[in-house]
């Protein structure tokens, strides 16, 4: 292992940083760690997040990723995608009268009409906080 000792001007000011380097084959690559993230399980809304962010947005991505920031985005991605679809579902089902009275008088038609307006909610969640 290798240590040289870099010289880095960043807006006039000088510093020194130590760098370690490991030999690889004839190549010297730098010993880099990215920062701790806490462990966290993802909701799908974290993960379709995380994907567009590495297909669509890959400087946003690494930026957040190398800052150690990546995790938090997404758990807040992930809370506000939920609170806001169940906030929407909740007002669409008022507007379209499905009630629990509903549910115990003809509980297929009340399927039918929470899975077609839980489906239209989660366009909009996707739209609002996913893909913007």
């Amino acid at each position: 292992m290798n240590t040289i000792r870099l010289k880095i001007t960043t807006k006039g000011v000088w510093t020194m940083n130590e760098l370690t380097y490991t030999m690889v084959g004839d190549y010297s690559l730098p010993n880099l760690k990215l920062p701790q993230q806490p462990e966290v399980t993802l909701g799908r809304y974290a993960q379709m997040r995380r994907k567009f962010l590495k297909e669509h947005h890959r400087v946003l991505y690494y930026n957040l990723l190398t800052r150690g920031e990546l995790t938090q985005h997404l758990a807040e991605v992930e809370q506000r995608a939920s609170k806001m679809e169940e906030t929407i579902l909740n007002q669409m089902a008022q507007k379209e009268g499905v009630t629990e009275q509903m549910k115990a008088e003809d509980m297929m038609k009340w399927v039918c009409l929470m899975n077609s307006l839980r489906s239209s909610v989660q366009e909009i969640v996707k739209a609002e906080v996913i893909f913007a």
